[in-house]
């Protein structure tokens, strides 16, 4: 890998990232201990990309072959993502990265626990999905003419090099990303507004530099859509933004790709979603070391939050806070204006998930003022959040329950703080006691 690759890519790493060569070697020899600890080289079997392989191997399913895009429509439509989720980026910060610019950019498709990066003129697909017990794990798929191997789990840290949180597999964990840069025209990066990663809490006038953006925000400024000539236009970016589109068509070819869009309310959940996961797998990679180092190895089968030793409370309380703070929406950005996007893609979102007996459910969209109408994640019902420790589950369970009954900070009214926990309640069995608890206390 030349240095002048490195200094493009690692500064600046967009999500689904594939790696070759002498990085993954680099990057395997440098795994920290939580990899190990967490058994991440092990099959994984509990994601849904290991389901359709499984499904597929069986002969019970097969994919469509089309002259246009390989196996690629089916292939997403058997994962169950639904085509509106597209959205499209084109700083070219994928390793396919001669292959992305301005008038090719990789289509990016997920769901709720999987994501799938298309490039044009490329016989792979990138996949990244949450598996519920190793959190982030990627794997390439194959899109070619009757391939005899068509998804490939890539676990021997190559996709590490760049989506490790510390940075070519040194001690961080698997990470999947979601940035904000503003570039020339040669895909050169000429400034960074995402500090790591862009989440709830970036204001939307700092996101989705390197993106196309489609969707209609109001005088809300973005940096979607702009691409510059050179370094000497970044004075200029408001003067050359480009939003309130409700098509891309004129500004590249977007006949290769599913659609003609890149959604904006699809971005805000992307960025949501990866947030999330992001803390999610965080907490069940080193939530085992935290208690080893702390010198308790035995506690990270403890059945509850109690059930830990005081030191082992204190070293884990700051991130399953943290895992609460994103779930709770805390400090999100607010929208000053409406936000409005594809209707196929709201009405696929939110007829998705459980609801309550009331009809109710957590992935009802707002858009007026923030993301969404309740201020608790649709996530909350994610295999992954079950698969926390017992003692993590406990703690976050208890953090729920009383801020949703008692937290005035959180950006909602009592009403929805409440409805929200009465939500979650009636769902999640496990949940019930910790809203009657809650209850109980005020």
């Amino acid at each position: 890998m030349s240095p002048s690759f490195l200094k493009r890519i690692l500064p600046f790493t967009a999500s689904l990232a594939l790696s070759v060569g002498p990085a993954a070697s680099l990057a395997q020899s440098a795994l920290g201990a939580e990899y190990e600890a967490i058994g991440y080289a092990k099959e994984a079997t509990h994601n849904p990309v290991a389901r359709l392989l499984a499904r597929l191997q069986s002969g019970e399913t097969q994919l469509e072959y089309s002259p246009t895009r390989g196996y690629f429509d089916s292939f997403i439509a058997e994962l169950g993502i639904d085509p509106s989720s597209q959205v499209l980026v084109f700083s070219p910060t994928s390793l396919q990265y001669r292959l992305i610019n301005q008038r090719t950019p990789r289509g990016l498709y997920f769901a709720d626990d999987i994501y799938i990066g298309f490039v044009q003129h490329s016989t792979i697909v990138e996949v990244a999905t949450e598996d519920e017990l190793l959190g982030t794990v990627f794997y390439i798929f194959n899109n070619v003419k009757d391939t005899t191997q068509p998804l490939v789990r890539e676990k021997d840290g190559r996709c590490l090099v760049c989506h490790d949180s510390n940075g070519l597999g040194v001690g961080g964990v698997p990470t999947v990303m979601a940035m904000s840069g503003l570039f020339d025209q040669r895909g050169n990066l000429l400034r960074d507004f995402s500090a790591g990663n862009t989440t709830d809490q970036t204001p939307l006038a700092d996101r989705w530099g390197g993106w196309y953006v489609s969707g209609q925000h109001g005088a809300q400024g973005h940096l979607g859509n702009v691409i510059l000539n050179d370094a000497s236009q970044l004075p200029q970016v408001e003067q050359l933004q480009r939003g309130n589109l409700d098509s891309l068509e004129t500004l590249f070819d977007t006949t290769p790709y599913l659609r003609a869009t890149s959604d904006i309310v699809a971005l805000l959940v992307l960025e949501h979603q990866l947030t999330v996961q992001n803390q999610l797998t965080y907490v069940k990679f080193k939530a085992p070391m935290v208690l080893q180092r702390a010198g308790h190895p035995e506690a990270r089968d403890a059945a509850s939050w109690d059930a830990l030793p005081p030191n082992g409370q204190r070293a884990l309380r700051r991130m399953l806070n943290k895992l609460a703070d994103t779930l709770l929406f805390v400090d999100a950005a607010p929208f000053t204006e409406r936000i409005s996007g594809n209707a196929d893609y709201v009405n696929w979102f939110q007829n998705q998930g459980p609801r309550d007996a009331q009809g109710r459910s957590l992935r009802e969209f707002d858009l007026n003022t923030r993301l969404f109408h309740y201020p608790l994640s649709y996530l909350v019902f994610s295999p992954s959040i079950d698969a926390l420790p017992p003692y993590a589950k406990d703690y976050l369970y208890q953090e729920l329950a009383s801020r949703l009954q008692n937290d005035e900070t959180l950006a909602a009214s009592e009403h929805e703080r409440h409805a929200a926990l009465a939500i979650l309640a009636a769902i999640k069995d496990d949940f019930a006691p910790y809203a009657e608890a809650a209850r109980a206390v005020e």
